[in-house]
């Protein structure tokens, strides 16, 4: 039966309806507009493949020399030069003849090579899945990124390489994206580090008296045991004080370490994309300035206390972060219920990797 209403009047009032929903902002619906990221190129693929090729040489290199004694770091007879000039030109022969040593050394000695790749493989195998689990949620969100850049370090430095990164390149539609890419990285991470993490606690080579020797030699560098690892070994009693590292302890440590960095509530971290997410943008930029504080306190008591200066690369890092200013997702909606229970397990994981003094210097 008419209800005394034409055809136009309906269809002016549904659209009425429509942007009533839309625009109300007391509703919980959400209508994510359809997005599709830009698929790599080839020559991309090339070029991020071959990055990974060389970080993997170069921590390869790096576990070899953690796990081989010291060597000559002759490569061959120097050429004789006189004056500054002639000590210059010294040193690229003495770096090369230096990596050729140690690559020689590990191909007579395949244990040791082998050490070498099992600190390569652990590594880059915890930081690819960080950086595949921002850039998988990048690709659900239609998020446009770059795949993962590794970047490697010069040969012969601690740890071979110096992280990976992807960076977006389009905003981030709304704010359980950015909750959703920020934290997939470091959990991603976080569940190969457990694996490898206890891999390497179980298979330490109790030697107090080597341990013992070691410590007792001048200029000893202490790698402390982040939360996780001391909740391992106590787990299966193991004593971690007179215990040789290994190569996959080696590895889980640094990676811990890069997630702990990365989880911190500051800037573009990953954690500082998850505090905006959580808390919004003014809570954002008062916690990240909190956190500079407190790591500016704890690097002067980890010089005072543990003689290393390596707290002050913290500050520095967050000091750069925090003049970066943090874009705003296109909408703040509310998280859920599923995502605060996220963000504590992230906290947690924060605290087993944490660890406000890396290393002692005695």
């Amino acid at each position: 039966m008419p209800d005394g209403t034409s055809d136009f009047q309906r269809n002016h009032l549904r659209s009425m309806s429509q942007l009533t929903e839309t625009i109300n902002p007391t509703t919980e619906v959400v209508r994510d507009i359809p997005r599709t990221a830009a698929k790599p190129t080839a020559r991309q693929w090339l070029l991020h493949a071959g990055l990974f090729l060389i970080t993997g040489l170069t921590t390869t290199i790096c576990g070899i020399v953690m796990a081989g004694p010291d060597l000559d770091l002759a490569g061959g007879s120097p050429p004789v030069v006189r004056g500054f000039s002639g000590t210059l030109l010294m040193l690229p022969w003495l770096y090369v003849g230096t990596i050729l040593a140690v690559l020689r050394y590990a191909l007579m000695h395949p244990y040791v090579l082998k050490e070498g790749l099992i600190f390569s493989g652990s590594l880059l195998a915890i930081l690819t899945s960080h950086e595949f689990g921002h850039y998988l949620f990048c690709r659900y969100y239609g998020v446009d990124a770059t795949l993962p850049f590794f970047i490697p370090q010069p040969p012969l430095l601690i740890p071979g390489t110096f992280g990976a990164f992807i960076r977006m390149k389009s905003p981030v539609p709304s704010r359980r994206a950015l909750f959703d890419i920020g934290l997939a990285g470091p959990l991603a991470g976080f569940v190969v580090i457990l694996p490898i993490a206890l891999a390497g606690v179980l298979t330490l080579q109790h030697a107090p008296q080597l341990a013992n020797a070691v410590a007792n030699t001048g200029g000893n560098l202490t790698f402390n045991d982040p939360l996780l690892f001391r909740l391992i070994a106590r787990a299966f009693k193991i004593d971690l004080d007179n215990s040789v590292a290994n190569s996959f302890y080696l590895a889980a440590w640094v990676g811990a370490l890069v997630t702990s960095l990365n989880l911190m509530p500051v800037g573009q971290l990953d954690g500082g994309h998850g505090t905006f997410s959580i808390f919004g943008k003014n809570a954002h930029r008062w916690i990240g300035m909190t956190a500079f504080v407190a790591m500016a306190f704890i690097s002067v008591l980890g010089w005072t206390w543990h003689g290393s200066p390596s707290g002050f690369v913290y500050v520095v890092l967050l000091a750069i972060m925090l003049r970066v200013r943090h874009p705003e997702p296109e909408q703040m909606e509310p998280l859920g219920l599923a995502r605060t229970v996220i963000a504590i397990v992230t906290l947690i994981v924060f605290a087993l990797c944490f660890l406000p003094f890396p290393i002692t210097i005695t």
